[in-house]
């Protein structure tokens, strides 16, 4: 028999958001603050890759936003991998 406790999940939300001009519901379990925040960063960010290269399509832009999220994702999941990493090293 599993004695491990499973963490309650938050409830789940539906948030309307706009992005680039279109309307999306996304469910998650985030706060709304936090949700409105991610939107207000996407939206700032796609305006920027526009201002930089105003031909690029709209797929072309979120395709691009999305691999630099991935990649910021993996640099901070590095980076805290090496901090727990010596932490256990002090620790021995």
């Amino acid at each position: 028999m599993d004695n491990t406790k499973k963490k309650p999940q938050p409830a789940r939300r539906r948030f309307k958001a706009v992005i680039d001009g279109q309307s999306y519901t996304i469910v998650g379990n985030q706060t709304e603050a936090h949700m409105r925040a991610v939107t207000e960063l996407m939206n700032q960010q796609l305006a920027q890759l526009k201002k930089l290269a105003p031909d690029m399509t709209q797929e072309e832009a979120s395709i691009l936003l999305a691999f630099n999220a991935i990649s910021d994702q993996l640099e901070k999941a590095e980076a805290y991998d090496q901090t727990e990493k010596h932490q256990d090293d002090e620790t021995k």
